[in-house]
């Protein structure tokens, strides 16, 4: 069973209806909603896997890390604008990393795997898995926005 989803199962959505706490990502409604078939037939299995499923891509592999035209990067599950180039820096990580998202584009949530506390963000339009937000980036914003290259494509301007 897919970890989004088991944690979110049974009880545990009522529980968090009842006193009031989000729901998670695969309860949430959102503009674009589509059955895993149809997900898979729209995405690579490697952009499923990180969207979908959550799944983190190999640091230094894609091609979006060398990316310095002009132009935005988009969700790769539903091309929507999620990060201008103007925010793209090097952040040595291996990922496309970015110090601010475009307005209302994003959604953030808790993410205590792995023994420890992260942001995890994701896509408004979609809920598409995008990565994590750390609060080590360059100023102005002071934010890292650590993101799997598999889950954006590019559009230049």
């Amino acid at each position: 069973m897919k970890r989004r989803y088991f944690l979110g199962a049974g009880a545990t959505s009522g529980i968090a209806l009842a006193i009031g706490l989000p729901m998670k990502a695969s309860e949430e409604v959102f503009e674009i909603m589509l059955t895993d078939e149809e997900w898979r037939a729209r995405l690579t299995t490697q952009q499923y896997a990180v969207l979908r499923d959550e799944d983190t891509e190999r640091a230094f592999t894609s091609p979006l890390l060398e990316e310095s035209r002009v132009g935005t990067y988009n969700c790769a599950g539903c091309d929507l604008p999620l990060f201008a180039s103007a925010t793209k820096y090097d952040s040595g990580t291996g990922w496309p990393s970015f110090w601010d998202g475009l307005p209302d584009a994003l959604r953030f949530k808790e993410d205590n795997t792995l023994f420890s506390r992260r942001t995890e963000e994701h896509c408004r339009r979609c809920g598409g898995h995008l990565g994590h937000v750390f609060n080590d980036g360059p100023a102005p914003t002071g934010k890292r926005h650590c993101i799997n290259g598999v889950a954006l494509t590019f559009a230049a301007a």
